[in-house]
């Protein structure tokens, strides 16, 4: 069985935090698992189609949509006061610093840069909240090649290959800890609406390995390294969150297939 935190890897330094804290919740509950690397620009859906996940994060979206669904083990809580103690997140939709951006619809017309349609944060969150500017004309000039990551979304705008992207907020909460000379140069004209944070996710069910990780704020040496990790806590996933996101995903996807979005659409995002 094998666990990683890919998704929330933003940094190679933040990617050796994850696998410490991994490895220290299954430590208590199952030393056997394998804690690995799946590093971009391997494919992220082939991890999460492997059959022998234990403690894998996951983007919401491809696991509402996944059949069979894999188990929820565990969400995440980040510590900064705007989530509430709540296993949330929302997208950031991000300019340069020195543009002359103020609001997200002073990005139409210009380039728009996504990161995978297996994204929520990075697709199909941003394609939501863009519904309500939808309608004749394309909103916008272009929509770019993949950026993949948050890294490569945000490494888009401030390399003046998109003006505007989409970040994870965590994410970006982590590159803000962890990077500051990168977000230091880009700015939020609009945040989307909080949704169900990725969670850890498993092939088959594991309350053991859940438990591990419900519990692991109340150790103060896994609560250590939890701290820089932005971490308040871990909490058992609420399904009716996910649930919501592909409800969400065929409303959106249904509204773009009748609406031009961009001018010029990457093939990697055509609807």
């Amino acid at each position: 069985m094998i666990a990683n935190a890919r998704m929330y890897s933003v940094t190679p330094q933040v990617g050796a935090l994850w696998r410490r804290l991994l490895a220290a919740v299954l430590a208590k509950t199952d030393p056997s698992v394998e804690i690995i690397d799946h590093a971009p620009p391997a494919p992220i859906g082939e991890l999460w189609r492997r059959p022998d996940k234990a403690a894998v994060f996951m983007c919401g979206l491809p696991q509402s949509l996944a059949e069979p669904r894999p188990a929820l083990v565990a969400a995440p809580v980040p510590s900064p006061a705007a989530y509430g103690g709540r296993a949330c997140y929302w997208t950031d939709l991000v300019v340069r610093a020195d543009s002359g951006f103020e609001t997200l619809e002073q990005t139409f017309g210009e380039r728009l840069a996504l990161t995978t349609p297996e994204s929520q944060s990075g697709y199909a969150a941003p394609l939501h909240a863009l519904m309500a500017h939808g309608g004749r004309t394309p909103l916008y000039r272009e929509v770019v090649a993949p950026a993949v990551t948050p890294m490569g979304a945000l490494r888009a705008v401030i390399e003046k290959r998109a003006e505007v992207a989409p970040l994870d907020s965590y994410a970006h909460a982590l590159l803000q800890i962890h990077a500051p000379e990168l977000t230091g140069q880009v700015r939020i004209v609009k945040s989307t609406e909080p949704t169900a944070i990725p969670a850890l996710v498993a092939s088959a069910a594991s309350p053991r390995i859940a438990d591990a990780f419900v519990a692991a704020n109340h150790d103060a040496a896994t609560r250590a390294l939890m701290e820089p990790l932005l971490l308040a806590r871990f909490v058992q996933p609420e399904p009716s969150g996910y649930d919501a996101l592909r409800r969400r995903f065929e409303t959106m996807s249904a509204f773009w297939r009748s609406h031009p979005l961009a001018e010029t659409l990457h093939p990697s995002f055509a609807l």
